[in-house]
């Protein structure tokens, strides 16, 4: 019974999760309609990009309405802590060819002009942008940084 007990339980905080964060999406205008606009949006403007494009294109090739797919599906897991994505962003992205730390702030940059061209409310804006930048930033560490190449002085 304690078993059966701790799988309802998990269960109602599973639910309870997913619907405080429906709310708090529904209150700054986000739904799963602006999440796909978004993700047509963003990702249209990367392949016109003259850097990000050609970079994304060496990966995606053929296989764009497939990343949008799984774009959106990652959006709407985050947003809505769903648990609709499954996938693992750093070995997609790892031995890219041509990526840089650099483009990621081109990235954020596109992904900023987006929200601004799509009327994002301040808050949708805020909450994408600062969840944007904690992507980013996990991607760099995982995809360019060394630890041991950090502190030269420290021996390990």
């Amino acid at each position: 019974m304690a078993m059966q007990d701790d799988l309802i339980g998990r269960a109602a905080n599973r639910a309870e999760i997913i619907a405080r964060a429906q709310a708090q999406m529904a209150e700054m205008g986000i739904d799963r309609a602006f999440i796909d606009r978004l993700v047509e949006t963003f990702y249209g403007r990367i392949q016109a990009h003259p850097r990000l494009g050609p970079v994304f294109d060496t990966r995606l090739s053929g296989r764009w309405p497939e990343h949008l797919a799984k774009m959106k599906a990652f959006w709407t897991s985050i947003a809505f802590k769903n648990g609709a994505y499954g996938g693992k962003p750093v070995q997609a992205h790892h031995g890219l060819a041509g990526i840089t730390e650099g483009l990621f702030v081109e990235w954020l940059a596109l992904f900023s002009e987006t929200l601004d061209d799509m009327k994002a409310s301040e808050e949708a804006r805020r909450w994408f942008m600062a969840t944007a930048d904690r992507i980013a930033r996990s991607l760099v560490t995982a995809l360019f940084c060394n630890p041991a190449l950090e502190n030269p002085t420290r021996r390990v």
